[in-house]
């Protein structure tokens, strides 16, 4: 069975989410390598690309995994959502320690996905998150092999978002616009 990370009561309209409550997961600060950690679940496996947009569930603003952020993501032993690396480098929310282990074990190098050993956890794990209609696994590969994927820092997701802001004209978008004369 896959061991999950960051399915957190707040991230779905469902309650009673495996991991609680995100707000219990919050730290003042992370582990030590909470970096590398990151990178580690930045690299994951992306098991289904969901067109979807959230936002951070605790700030409310817009964050570098805001697009696809409930896509499924694994290393074939632990399952998380792709915006859990934001709530880790920006939140320090909690990691189990044998998850950190594991990655420490790794030398925070995400592993290659062997089918053979993953097929059957995926199949049985999906519909604990919410994902009973998925389709079962189908890949046909023996080894999935780790694809660099790019992925946008967090500073620079901020700094492209404090230029947007700056180049918006005459301030806010949202601001009403004044009555057309008839």
């Amino acid at each position: 069975m896959l061991e999950l990370l960051g399915f957190y009561d707040e991230l779905d309209d469902r309650p009673g989410r495996p991991n609680g409550s995100i707000r219990d997961a919050v730290r003042p600060a992370g582990e030590p390598d909470e970096s590398s950690l990151v990178v580690y679940l930045d690299a994951g496996h992306v098991l289904i690309d969901v067109m979807e947009a959230g936002r951070d569930v605790i700030t409310g603003d817009a964050h570098r995994h805001s697009l696809g952020c409930s896509s499924p993501v694994t290393d074939g032993t632990w399952l998380w959502r792709l915006d859990f690396p934001h709530y880790v480098e920006t939140h320090h929310v909690l990691l189990p320690e044998a998850f950190v282990e594991h990655v420490r074990g790794l030398n925070h190098q995400m592993p290659a996905l062997v089918t053979a050993r993953f097929a059957p956890h995926y199949n049985e794990i999906l519909p604990l998150i919410g994902w009973a209609s998925a389709v079962l696994w189908q890949s046909t590969e023996a080894v999935l092999e780790p694809e660099p994927r790019a992925v946008m820092g967090k500073a620079e997701f901020d700094a492209a978002i404090l230029a947007q802001e700056r180049n918006r004209p005459h301030g806010n978008w949202a601001k009403p616009r004044k009555p057309r004369r008839g």
